[in-house]
């Protein structure tokens, strides 16, 4: 996958893997990696999906509604693509924090609920339930962070809530941050997320 690697200033801080929203690139989420952990690794991806031009992880039938099978097929790539970058960048695999925003927190989330051990923490920005009916792997040891908008859309709270449900239902440790706007990422958001991840012991 088309990604971007910067080795960080320390070696035992929490490697970000970050994902885009539609439409982005690898290089979009690197000002918000500096501002939540700048002395990490960095590993950013860009989507191997088309949208009318817009990069994307995953297929979409329509707004809103998820390719369920294509979504399954792009976790796994994404999944195998982050412990194929472990070893040829030399990271520690087992420290990988996920941030995404939109659509990339949509992926991140599918790793949560499909690969155990995927992730040593994520933080979602404005994510949706990738898939529902299915039963999620132990997440006791994977805490989570979700911003989401209360007048957000795209992803309404009532969805916020039910990933929350979700996520903690699988044993996650789950912080909601909610901001009183839409599905912008807003600088109190990421501020928040980036004291979130400081209050963990990683």
């Amino acid at each position: 996958m088309r990604h971007i690697y910067q080795q960080g200033s320390d070696v035992t801080a929490p490697v970000l893997v970050l994902f885009h929203g539609t439409g982005g690139t690898e290089n979009d989420l690197l000002p918000l990696a500096q501002a939540i952990s700048p002395t990490s690794s960095v590993l950013s991806v860009r989507g191997n999906v088309l949208e009318n031009g817009m990069p994307r992880f995953f297929r979409r039938l329509a707004e809103g509604i998820f390719d369920e099978e294509d979504l399954i097929f792009r976790t796994k790539e994404v999944y195998d693509f982050i412990n194929e970058a472990a070893t040829e960048h030399g990271f520690d695999r087992s420290n990988v924090v996920a941030i995404g925003y939109s659509n990339g927190a949509n992926i991140a989330g599918s790793l949560l609920f499909h690969y155990p051990n995927a992730l040593r923490a994520a933080i979602l920005h404005h994510p949706m339930v990738p898939r529902r009916g299915i039963t999620l792997p132990d997440l006791s040891d994977t805490p989570v962070f979700i911003g989401a908008g209360k007048n957000d859309p795209i992803c309404s709270p009532e969805e916020s809530e039910e990933l929350e449900r979700l996520l903690s239902d699988a044993g996650s440790d789950v912080h909601v941050h909610w901001e009183n706007s839409g599905h912008q990422l807003t600088r109190s958001e990421v501020f928040a997320a980036a004291e979130w991840l400081k209050g963990l012991s990683l």
